[in-house]
């Protein structure tokens, strides 16, 4: 009688997916804040549907949206490409993140799902360049401009403005709202008079001084 070495069980692609599904919900679970899961319980309570409509109705606090200016915040002392940072713009309870892709773009969102507040992670795995994803229901935002790709959320993500400087630092020195461009959020928090927001103000269309709307911010 001959003996053999039990073989080793084939791997299950299906349960590798689940498996990864699961650790993207328990990452974005465990950077919600305590104060996003109090938000998300008087949502439910109110009603899934009324909650719904407040949510994609603004209604409900969004990303940078508090009285007065913004800091001026080094976040990185350098972002390669590829690579994505978590941080907290413009207060202490504002999720952010900024990635930079493979041609070098560097771009800041909030890191709060505008479908149920959630956290957006960057999966540089996704799609052709990357993509800003939210695992609790499957929500996807364009990672050059955090508008909606797929999925429920009912606007694009809140853009944090960065600029970067020449020693490689990155700079987070304001907020742009869902819809609105880096510049018209850096000369609403700003002022109209600073250089930049002067030129947006003469450029302007008859009708709506100092409004330009752009599509990549």
């Amino acid at each position: 009688m001959s003996v053999t070495d039990p073989q080793p069980p084939v791997p299950d692609a299906g349960a590798d997916a689940a498996q990864e599904a699961l650790r993207d919900r328990i990452a974005a679970d465990s950077l919600t804040t305590r104060r996003d899961y109090l938000r998300i319980v008087a949502t439910v309570s109110g009603g899934l549907a009324v909650g719904g409509v407040a949510v994609a109705s603004g209604i409900l606090h969004r990303h940078g949206d508090a009285d007065g200016v913004p800091e001026v915040k080094r976040i990185a002392d350098v972002i390669l490409p590829g690579e994505s940072l978590a941080f907290r713009y413009p207060g202490d309870e504002d999720r952010a993140i900024a990635v930079r892709m493979e041609d070098g773009t560097l771009a800041g969102y909030s890191a709060v799902c505008t479908h149920l507040a959630c956290a957006v992670l960057w999966r540089k795995d996704r799609g052709s360049e990357g993509e800003l994803y939210c695992p609790c229901h499957e929500g996807v935002f364009d990672a050059r401009t955090g508008e909606v790709t797929a999925g429920p959320p009912p606007r694009g993500l809140p853009k944090v403005i960065l600029v970067e400087q020449v020693d490689g630092s990155v700079w987070a020195i304001g907020t742009a709202r869902s819809g609105e461009s880096l510049q018209e959020g850096y000369c609403r928090q700003r002022g109209a008079g600073t250089p930049p927001c002067a030129a947006l103000r003469a450029d302007a269309p008859a009708g709506r001084p100092g409004t330009e709307r752009s599509e990549r911010a």
